[in-house]
Parts: structure tokens; sequence; C-alpha cells
């Protein structure tokens, strides 16, 4: 394998070029010192296009590498991935309940099965999100409750439990990670699930609520594999909905001091992950893994896209190697337009999307979450009242759902977002490791620099997987892997894949 001065010696040399580099002398051998053969299969979504098969391409001897060319390095491994998904929200789930039986079990069958999208992490809310019916907790009592004796999940037991179990039963390896949005109201000092804060007293019983959400769960067939102490902790959203804002020092203590040591005490396995929020907050993340006594018990963090660069994800692993990273939530939300035009459309953005995802892999996170699994055609139910200023039904992330289902007709309809998700989740499978894509041209995967972005992933069995995402207008690339080329057509807005033996 290349030593690091040598590639950077040989991208530099590749980048200077205008048309093209003579490559009899120069061309890496990357590949573990293996020629790729055999054909390379080929998906697109493009147009009217949607995953669609096309015809399969072939590795050819290289003449000359490009010098926008993209140099796959399989041999510098990166993360294992544990997958993707999206959210069973309430709302998810209660749309999901509103299809008649037969309809259901087909779209689940879709969704689930290994030999379909096979959607393999999944996130479930620890009482009401601003994606609810209505506003609740698994506690609700006007008086301080500190043995938790009202404690129940029953509202749980008409639609989301059943639609979690048909989810494993499909996919028997689904992981699920769960996140409140607020404790209880009487652990606040506002005594509201709206805003606020917690009560430093309130940390013990609130161990015990995850414990008991934990083993409800579980004896209804539904093992949680992963907890977020709270969703979004550094934001009230104006008390709009259920929220709960945490300094650093109350969630350190209270996962080193109560969390973890009650899990470790009970036989929990479930993982501990803190933050679950913006990439703009890593340096609260390192400071939370630098408190050993927190150290101890965090598995990893969990990530939001909604403001900073992914970039964050890299910088908290690079301090912090052997913790783990976790999209849950979020996406290119805030694209680049003229003032006042509109999101580009969520039923067709697709193309951005595939690029986010090849960002947030490319900076070491394990797995990706789409927020809302399903919801209707005016991005409902929805419990928070939106302002100015928000994103709205029609917008990429906030307005409509991977799946949308009409409210009156119960049409399905599949948006961007799964699109690109299909993309990864029809070809990458847990286990898979992510390899090193190097766009020659920028020196990087990011996908600021071109319109074209890339993600590389080796699944157990042997076989590559790579992720094409073009933004821009219609573009050749080549692909490079030891002294081989590929020469790959990518219409305008389009997603590729490609995977080979």
């Amino acid at each position: 394998m290349m030593g690091s001065s040598s590639r950077r010696g040989f991208l530099k040399a590749a980048s200077a070029a205008v048309a093209g580099v003579a490559v009899s002398n120069s061309i890496p051998g990357w590949a573990d010192g293996a020629t790729p053969t055999g054909p390379v299969q080929i998906w697109g979504t493009f147009r009217d296009k949607r995953h669609a098969a096309g015809a399969p391409l072939t590795w050819k001897p290289a003449a000359a590498i490009a010098a926008d060319a993209i140099v796959l390095d399989p041999a510098a491994t990166q993360q294992e991935m544990l997958g993707f998904g999206a959210a069973f929200t309430d709302a998810s789930c209660y749309m999901l309940n509103t299809l008649h039986a037969d309809e259901r079990a087909a779209l689940m069958h879709e969704l689930f099965a290994p030999d379909e999208m096979a959607l393999n992490v999944c996130r479930t809310c620890i009482g009401a999100s601003d994606y609810s019916k209505s506003l609740y907790s698994f506690d609700d009592t006007e008086q301080d409750d500190p043995e938790l004796k009202s404690f129940s999940i029953d509202h749980d037991k008409t639609y989301i439990l059943p639609m979690l179990r048909d989810a494993r039963r499909l996919n028997p390896d689904l992981f699920v990670f769960s996140s409140p949005w607020s404790p209880p109201a009487w652990m606040k000092f506002n005594r509201s699930m709206l805003g606020g804060t917690i009560r430093k007293s309130s940390l013990e019983p609130y161990s015990r609520y995850f414990q008991k959400f934990l083993e409800a769960y579980k004896a209804e067939g539904v093992e949680i594999n992963a907890v977020t102490v709270q969703n979004e902790v550094d934001t009230t959203v104006d008390g709009r909905y259920a929220a709960c804002q945490w300094s650093q020092e109350d969630e350190i203590l209270f996962v080193s001091k109560y969390l973890g040591p009650l899990f470790r005490k009970a036989g929990i396995s479930t993982k501990i992950w803190v933050l679950d929020h913006n990439f703009t907050l890593w340096g609260r993340a390192i400071a939370e893994l630098s408190d050993p006594r927190a150290n101890e018990f965090i598995d990893g963090i969990a990530w939001h896209g909604y403001a900073g660069e992914p970039s964050a994800i890299a910088q908290v692993h690079n301090a912090f190697p052997q913790k783990h990273a976790y999209f849950t939530e979020g996406g290119p939300q805030r694209e680049p337009r003229a003032a006042g035009s509109p999101f580009p459309d969520p039923m067709t953005a697709w193309s951005r999307w595939a690029e986010w995802a090849n960002g947030v892999i490319g900076n070491w996170s394990r797995s990706i979450t789409m927020w809302n699994l399903a919801l209707d055609e005016h991005g409902t139910p929805y419990i928070g009242h939106r302002e100015e200023g928000d994103i709205v039904p029609g917008a990429p992330t906030g307005g409509r759902g991977v799946i949308t289902i009409d409210s009156k007709t119960r049409e399905i309809s599949r948006s961007g977002r799964y699109w690109a998700l299909a993309h990864f989740t029809k070809h990458v499978r847990r286990g898979a490791k992510v390899f090193r894509t190097n766009g020659i041209a920028a020196g990087t995967a990011s996908p600021a620099q071109d319109s074209v972005s890339h993600a590389g992933f080796r699944n157990a069995d042997g076989s590559y997987v790579v992720v094409l995402s073009n933004r821009g207008g219609e573009k050749r690339v080549q692909l490079v892997l030891g002294s081989s080329t590929l020469d790959v057509e990518l219409p305008a807005d389009s997603v590729h894949t490609l995977q080979w033996s």
C-alpha cells in the first residue's frame, strides 16, 4: 500500500493536470494489490427513473487519469456501518395505522424486509415529540411521583408498539434507539413539558423512568438498543412543543452518577448516547467525553444536522476515536437559493439527500436515521405551532415524511429521501467498512468542492459499493481502482450506486 506522503504527492501531481495524466508508471496500487474483475452493476435515480438497473459497466486498464478522477482506496478503511432508517414518531405510526391491514403489510414489507429497503436503524420517542397527536409523557400526574407509581406506556400500545413489532418481525436485525423530548412535567422547574429545564432532584427518579420504559417496552416484545439523554439538549423551541434544555454539567452528572450506574447494576445492555443535537455543539461533545466518569458509560455521540457541518463529527472522532458517531436527525434544509425562492421539491431532492449522506458517512458516522418515516400530505400530525421562518410543509426536512400517506385516499408517495436511502440500504450491509474515496482535484470527499459526492463501502461478503451523487449538470466521472479505471455517465441531478465483487 502506498504511504501517506506518496499518496499526497500523487494527488498533487494529478490535480495539476488539465485534461489527464499519463499513468504508465504512476497509478497507485491501493486495492489490496488486487485488480478488479467482473462486471460492475449500476442502479440510478434521475428524471423518471427510480433506483433503476442500468447496463453493467466494465473496468479497463488505465491509460490516463482524468484531472477530476475519484480514486478508490479500499485498504484505507474507516468505521463499520450500523445502518440506515427513519423515525417511528407518534405521527408516523398513526399514519401507518390509517392504512388497511393489507396495505400496511405490503408497505411494511417494502420498508423493512431484508430483500427490500431493509431499513435497520430506527428511532422512537420516549413520550411526545412535536410530531405527535397529543402532548404526553409516561408519567402524567399533577403531583410529584418520585416512586413512578403513575408510570404507564398505555399510549404507545395502540399503534406505536404494533408497528415496531411488525418492523422487527420483518427485519430481526432492526436496531431501535429512543429519545425523550421532555421528562414528565412534574420533574421540571416550570412543571410543563413545554420548554424549561429538569430539576437536579429529579435526575435520580428520571434514571428509573428510563429503566421502566426499557423494561415495559421489552415486556411488549420491543427491545430498545440505545437511548439518548435528551433530544436537542440546547434548545427550548420557545415552548412550542415538548422540549427540555440540559446544561452540559447536568448531562454529565445524569450519565455518570445515575443512568450509567443504574444500567450497569440492572444488567441493562442498552447503549447511552449523548448530545443528540447539532454539529455546532462539537465542543460540548468533546467536553462530555473528556469527563472520565461519564466517558465510562457513553457509547457515542448522536448528531443532528440543522446547524454546522458534518466535519464536526470528524473533530470529535479525532479526539476520541474509540467512541462512535450516529446521525439521528436533520438534513440539507438550508439550501443555497435566491431570497424568496422555494426549497427544492422534497419529492425529487434525491441528489441533495444522497450528497448529505455521503458527507456524513465520510466523517465517521456509523448510521443515518431520517426524521419522520411517514406523514400525510400536509406534513402532519404535528402539535407545535409554526412561526415565520420555520420549515413548512413542502420543505425537504420538516414538511414531508420519507413516505407520504394521503389522509383521504391513502395513496402512498415516496420522497426524494426515500430514493436517496434506497441507494444505500439496498446495497450496504450492516458491518460494511467505509473506505476512503479521494477526489483528485480537491483532495477531499467534501461535496462543497464539486457537484459529485462519493462514498465507498466494502461489505463483509467482499463486495464493493460506491454511491455517487451528482447535484449538478450532466457529467462523466472516472473511478480509479489500482491500475484500472471505470467511466460512469452521470445525468444531471442524479444518484447512482455501483456494486461489484
